[in-house]
């Protein structure tokens, strides 16, 4: 069976913007308050929130963080093809 993860993202054009969001969310701004307000993904009006996908899902750079890095914290800037990323894992097993 296929390894599942839940995740939400942030997904904004500059680094310099992705690096200024995450020292908001460090300082205590909730997650999918800022992802509302700034996220240019779809899913910024969810909150960031990706729901549950697989291994293969996502874009390479993506995947790599989802399924590798410690869950309920906030990685980032990860850059892809779309952006950059602040990823928090919420789930995964």
């Amino acid at each position: 069976m296929a390894v599942m993860a839940q995740a939400r993202h942030i997904l904004v054009p500059t680094e310099k913007e992705c690096l200024s969001l995450k020292q908001q969310i460090d300082a205590g701004a909730k997650f999918e308050d800022v992802a509302k307000k700034h996220s240019k993904c779809p899913s910024g009006n969810e909150g960031g929130n990706l729901g549950t996908f697989s291994k293969g899902q996502m874009v390479p750079e993506f995947d790599t963080v989802v399924f590798s890095a410690d869950v309920n914290k906030v990685h980032g800037p990860v850059k892809t093809q779309f952006g950059y990323h602040l990823i928090e894992i919420t789930k995964r097993g």
